[in-house]
């Protein structure tokens, strides 16, 4: 099995912000995954090469998905919110993260 080797600059950039919210938090306790917001043309090789190079986790699978930004009314104008790419990072047993930054 080769190793693809990625531009550290890139891996750096892939993940924009984790997301933490009910859904997320209810996703880590079932199946041991972690939602982060992540770039539009982010693949699932790149996204899990830059998890775990940042966090140093071992990564046992990535789902990713592509939301549609909502059409919203802004007093008389209509307009749109940005699309959203997440990403579902499926840590290995026996990891954890921790964004809380308790040590």
């Amino acid at each position: 099995m080769s190793v693809t080797k990625y531009d550290e600059g890139r891996l750096m950039q892939v993940l924009v912000a984790p997301i933490v919210s009910e859904k997320a938090t209810q996703a880590a306790e079932q199946s041991n995954a972690v939602l982060f917001k992540v770039l539009q043309d982010a693949t699932k090789p790149e996204i899990k090469a830059a998890v775990e190079l940042l966090f140093k986790v071992q990564v046992k699978g990535v789902s990713v998905l592509n939301q549609k930004g909502k059409t919203k009314r802004f007093g008389k104008t209509v307009g749109r919110r940005d699309h959203v790419r997440k990403a579902y990072v499926t840590l290995a047993e026996g990891q954890e993260l921790n964004f809380g930054g308790e040590a």
